[in-house]
């Protein structure tokens, strides 16, 4: 099973290279599941109904997301209904929305998406380590295939939870710093790693915001508003293979096009 996973898709710009590289992408890769982020694809800042629809309609199977999946609040009762856009699985308790789906794809195969957030340097949230232990407890005994998306700040982390997970994920895949990273391996047991994916979004800028106004806020500690800028722009993805009778991937390795 080839499964394709879409870096951090940023507004507008970050969407229109999707649709643009999708035909492409599909042709080369031959993925039989695409996954992408897309908590920032609405302006930079959230996502809406209409903008996951945009994106399923564009060949995108599931969505995952992180701290940003609830800034547009519209996107919350969609959230209760569209098992295909996840929010992270390590909310408490009460709050809309799934944080684990199966897909099925074109041959009949099944996959397990698990979306979990970190903690450091981010929201005090339930301990994503139990999170997805319990969950890909619960997750494999439908399917051998379980892809982690861990939105989380700090490479630490995720590179720990990836070991603590070798053997039971097929993949985990770090999102949220927007920066690909060069990092990419098996581990030990079989489980697909790589700290970020990157982001799908403006390459001139600082993580997908304006340059000059990212800059503002660093030299002055005070808010300023972040917006998108035009120009260039580059998709950040990766593309592992995995043994579907096993959960074991087979390759990893980093897609990259300006």
């Amino acid at each position: 099973m080839k499964v394709l996973f879409i870096g951090d898709i940023i507004g507008e710009p970050g969407r229109k290279m999707v649709k643009k590289e999708m035909p492409g992408l599909v042709k080369t890769y031959q993925p039989d599941l695409i996954i992408a982020n897309g908590e920032n694809a609405a302006g930079g800042f959230g996502i809406t109904p209409d903008i996951a629809d945009e994106l399923f309609f564009m060949g995108i199977d599931i969505l995952t997301s992180g701290n940003h999946v609830w800034d547009k609040k519209e996107i919350e009762p969609y959230l209760e209904k569209q098992e295909r856009l996840l929010r992270p699985a390590n909310y408490p308790s009460g709050n809309p929305g799934f944080g684990s789906t199966i897909f099925s794809t074109a041959t009949g195969d099944k996959a397990a998406v698990l979306n979990l957030e970190g903690r450091v340097f981010m929201s005090t949230l339930d301990d994503p380590f139990r999170i997805a232990d319990s969950e890909i407890e619960k997750l494999k005994q439908q399917t051998p295939v379980v892809i982690v998306d861990f939105h989380a700040e700090a490479t630490s982390e995720k590179i720990a939870l990836a070991w603590h997970l070798d053997g039971k994920a097929s993949a985990v895949i770090g999102t949220h710093t927007h920066v690909q990273t060069a990092d990419e391996r098996i581990l030990t047991n079989g489980t697909a790693f790589m700290t970020d994916v990157g982001m799908t979004g403006p390459t001139d800028s600082v993580i997908g915001v304006k340059k000059e106004q990212a800059i503002a806020r660093f030299r002055y500690q005070t808010p300023h508003r972040f917006e998108i800028p035009k120009g260039p722009v580059r998709l950040c993805a990766v593309l592992v293979a995995i043994d579907e009778k096993t959960g074991k991937a087979d390759s990893i390795s980093r897609i990259q096009i300006s």
